[in-house]
């Protein structure tokens, strides 16, 4: 990218945007997609709980001026974090009105639906929402948010409010510079999203919450990127940053999501969903369900070939997936992505 002086959102979005979907590919054998090369997983050590991200040796020694300053930006934001404030501009304030709305046992369903009728943009995607293959199988349409609302679940309904505000995100003149990445992510986020529910549903896990926690999965970077917009450092080695990023991108989601109050289990797997190993646990856990779907988004999107990967994976082993799985899930998947993609696109 040169040595200039440069944003380090715009470094961000080069890094971690623009390049996470270009379109869905749907050509090909899908157990073919699963043979060939293995891609390294990253890892980030936590000590302390939530707070503190060890990044690799190599890519504190390579980073120089460029990675010094990207330390330093996402450990103020870690330490930000860490203190209860998440500072995320142009964030719509409705979007977590919600979500405490849903979390009162006392608020009642016409109060919600009141409340997001209040927003019309925001009304005109949950109705798409409920009207989409992924939870109308039957085919039969509603046009009255308290009955969509229903019809979703709570879980479902913050997911509508999120893709709202992502595409409120992109609006902000602000945030130009990454309206492209950011539109990347939370289409990687709906296919995410979408494989997540159907895997969902051959474990105990409720497939709403797996597809919530497969929309949020990049939250992290989206704080990243939007906070990152208009700092700037000099020399900038997008590898070096790319490395850091991507060390603590899970944790920092894991802890916007925390203070946010989502549920603990959502968080934890946000935080999971680059590792390679987790406690011992008898039957898949909604971080296994991340973990998997994640994988093969990137399959599906892509057309990466993670055959040796999947075989060696604990999550796919423990809820007893093989490659012939994978292909029905992921067709699947496809079958509900574009009236998703439709409903909470931006």
């Amino acid at each position: 990218m040169g040595a200039r002086a440069t944003s380090l959102g715009e470094v961000i979005a080069y890094r971690f945007g623009v390049r996470v979907v270009h379109g869905l590919s749907g050509g090909g054998s899908m157990k073919n997609a699963f043979r060939g090369r293995r891609t390294p997983s990253l890892s980030y050590p936590v000590a302390a709980p939530s707070i503190h991200v060890q990044t690799s040796v190599a890519a504190r020694h390579s980073a120089g001026e460029a990675g010094l300053a990207a330390l330093q930006f996402l450990q103020g934001l870690s330490a930000e974090l860490s203190k209860g404030t998440v500072d995320l501009p142009c964030f719509p304030n409705v979007v977590l009105k919600i979500r405490e709305a849903l979390a009162d046992p006392q608020m009642s369903t016409d109060a919600v639906a009141r409340m997001i009728g209040a927003e019309p943009r925001l009304a005109a995607r949950l109705l798409q929402m409920a009207n989409s293959a992924a939870v109308n199988a039957a085919g039969k349409r509603v046009t009255d948010l308290k009955t969509a609302i229903t019809r979703l679940g709570h879980q479902m309904v913050q997911g509508a409010a999120m893709a709202y505000a992502v595409h409120q995100l992109k609006q902000a003149p602000s945030l130009a510079p990454i309206a492209e990445p950011l539109t990347a992510l939370w289409k990687h986020s709906i296919t995410t999203a979408s494989i997540c529910q159907v895997v969902a549903r051959r474990t105990h896990v409720p497939p709403e919450e797996a597809f919530l926690t497969g929309l949020l999965h990049g939250i992290g970077q989206l704080y990243i990127m939007v906070r990152a917009v208009g700092y700037t450092t000099k020399s900038v080695d997008s590898d070096a940053l790319a490395g850091l990023i991507a060390d603590w991108h899970p944790v920092i989601g894991q802890m916007v999501l925390e203070n946010w109050d989502m549920d603990r289990c959502i968080a934890q797997a946000v935080k999971d969903q680059y590792a390679t190993s987790l406690p011992a646990r008898a039957q898949p856990i909604l971080s296994d369900i991340l973990i998997v779907a994640m994988m093969l988004a990137d399959v599906l999107i892509s057309g990466a070939k993670r055959g040796e990967e999947i075989e060696r994976s604990p999550s796919f082993q423990l809820i007893g997936l093989k490659a012939e799985d994978c292909g029905l899930i992921m067709t699947h998947a496809s079958y509900q992505l574009d009236s998703l993609l439709e409903a909470l696109g931006c």
